[in-house]
């Protein structure tokens, strides 16, 4: 028995993207026998294939038997044989190679197919994302607080009476204006907007304005963001979004859950066959983490007709504009349908990104989404890790995932999180630092409010202030970070990123390394630690590969390394001060 051996590796996993080529070996270990020849057994390239078996599956057509598999040759070389392929199209792929023996036999190596995760170019860099909550951008966006007792107990009083008190809310077009604030000035190259459809306005309805989570439609647009100017629809003024951030050269990522409606949705309505029902007969409302969601009712994703449903959404709003989707509590929608809702999306909108919001579920159901379910991103969970012990455990995994299956990208804040400015500037900068130093293909993104220092929790269901035009702030800081991250080659997806400090340390040391020639590097350090100044040694070989780096890229004055006895160095930093340092000076902004 000859021995077979392929790279990359059977049964792994591999991320690229579009414009990438890779190249498969086989080798035969003792030599190559006489009269062997070798294939390679892929639907790589057969991207519109694949996603016709896919939706014709679902959709309860004829399965295609395998016809996007397609055999090709590989060239001998010494030892095995070789073949490399250009990747073209965007999704997830399998690959083997085989050999043919001289009898037309054919021989594989051990292990399962290797899988490709091929993802969009425009997503190697630059992924800077900035999380905005339209009805938070009228009057009260400037406000550090919009909590006023007396007026929420005469209001509370009304609602008692049986009467809806909805206050103003924030506009599509106010968000606009800002625009030149998020792309010009932070340099942020995402739009992540969270859920624009109408929310309840009568029963089932929390907080003053009701939750944008509990969708009275998927794809209409909530009438609280339009202005009323008696010449343009809702959907008008959303394409005036899409299409303002589309000429600064900034994607449009759009929140949406299939995971459930709102009580009296349209679906609730029209198709309550769609839904869940409990034991009793009543309707089932989701939850997580010990809480029911009483405003929310739980789709039931058995019915594949949902599915046609709920991709139609996901296309009405690409036409509109849409670039991407954060897609929420997307773990607890089956992978399958899933797949085929991506499938479907991709067929008309090849490069779409879709963003999963999977804290909470396993990592197996989060892999599985991320590839055979058609995703690209996933949430990371670095901001709810604290100590260098959390810190250096999660890392690595993110690292190593981020090179596996999809990109975890750095969240400093989220909608769901009290705000980081509550602990002080400092803890405020420190974290979003932390973020977009330690991200994969420089993924980083913020919540609106967070460059103002905003210290008032955002609520979904209210429409909380974000101290806008305040100073002190993080506005100058973050607009650095933003373009380092963006911009430099040791921040792209291709970079190579090494943790140099041990597992546990308060001091984090992580060395990125570009990829291609010339070669950079940086060398990022973030103290933890938030009371004491702390220390590291560095080796030698370390210092001198990179060209004993000492200019900061943030521009602070970077610290000393300090040459030891032994020949490596120490590098101390100071409580909660991060940097990026450099052999040589590098424009950050």
């Amino acid at each position: 028995m000859i021995d077979l051996v392929m790279t990359p590796a059977t049964g792994g996993r591999l991320l690229r993207f579009v414009g990438d080529r890779v190249r498969f070996r086989l080798e035969a270990a003792g030599g190559v026998p006489a009269g062997w020849s070798a294939r390679l057994r892929t639907n790589l390239g057969r991207a519109a294939v694949l996603r016709d078996e896919i939706v014709a599956t679902r959709s309860g057509g004829r399965t295609f038997a395998g016809a996007s598999w397609r055999d090709v040759p590989m060239r001998a070389v010494e030892g095995g044989w070789e073949v490399e392929l250009p990747l073209a199209e965007v999704g997830w792929f399998r690959s083997k190679a085989y050999a043919v023996d001289e009898k037309g036999r054919q021989r594989w190596p051990g292990g399962d197919d290797i899988g490709i995760a091929v993802h969009p170019d425009h997503v190697r860099s630059g992924n800077t994302v900035y999380c905005a909550f339209v009805r938070m951008f009228g009057a009260g966006k400037s406000r550090p607080a919009t909590r006023d007792p007396l007026l929420e107990d005469q209001i509370a009083a009304m609602d008692r009476h049986g009467w809806t008190v909805i206050p103003p809310s924030g506009k599509l077009r106010d968000l606009v204006r800002e625009l030149p604030h998020i792309v010009d000035r932070l340099g942020c190259r995402i739009l992540h907007l969270l859920p624009v459809t109408p929310t309840p306005t009568t029963y089932a309805r929390m907080g003053r304005f009701g939750s944008p989570y509990a969708a009275q439609d998927l794809t209409a647009i909530d009438p609280a963001l339009v202005e009323f100017d008696k010449r343009t629809t809702g959907e008008d003024q959303f394409r005036e979004l899409t299409c303002a951030a589309r000429l600064k050269g900034a994607r449009v990522i759009l929140d949406i859950a299939i995971n459930h409606t709102g009580w009296g949705a349209t679906l609730h309505e029209r198709h309550p066959e769609w839904f869940h029902r409990n034991p009793d007969g009543t309707f089932k409302s989701p939850g997580a983490w010990g809480t029911v969601w009483e405003d929310l009712v739980e789709l039931d994703h058995r019915d594949i007709d949902l599915w046609e449903e709920l991709a139609e959404a996901f296309l009405t709003w690409c036409r509109r504009g849409v670039d991407g989707f954060r897609c929420d509590a997307g773990y607890m929608v089956p992978m399958p349908a899933w797949r085929y809702i991506t499938a479907r999306v991709r067929r008309e909108f090849p490069d779409a990104v879709f963003l999963l919001e999977g804290l909470g579920g396993a990592w197996e159901a989060t892999e599985a989404l991320l590839t055979e379910g058609g995703m690209q991103w996933a949430y990371s969970e670095l901001f709810q890790n604290f100590d260098g012990e959390q810190v250096s455990g999660y890392l690595d995994h993110q690292l190593a995932q981020s090179r596996r299956v999809g990109t975890l990208i750095n969240y400093s804040e989220t909608h769901d999180n009290a705000r980081l400015a509550g602990k002080g500037r400092g803890w405020s900068l420190l974290r979003n630092r932390l973020c977009a130093l330690a991200a994969p293909a420089g993924a980083f993104g913020f919540t609106a409010g967070v460059e103002w220092l905003a210290t008032e929790k955002l609520e979904v269901h209210q429409a909380r202030g974000m101290n806008w035009g305040a100073e002190p702030s993080l506005v100058d800081e973050l607009a650095r970070l933003n373009r380092l991250v963006a911009d430099h080659p040791c921040f792209h997806a291709d970079a190579v990123l090494t943790r140099l400090s041990p597992a546990g340390s308060p001091l984090l040391a992580l060395r990125r390394d570009s990829c291609g020639e010339p070669r950079e590097s940086v060398l990022v350090l973030v103290n933890l630690d938030t009371i004491s100044k702390q220390s590291i040694r560095l080796e030698a070989g370390v210092v001198r590969d990179m060209g004993a780096p000492s200019i900061d890229l943030l521009g602070q004055h970077a610290p000393a390394l300090i040459p030891q006895g032994d020949g490596s160095y120490s590098v101390g930093v100071g409580p909660g001060e991060s940097y990026c340092l450099a052999a040589t000076a590098e424009p950050a902004g």
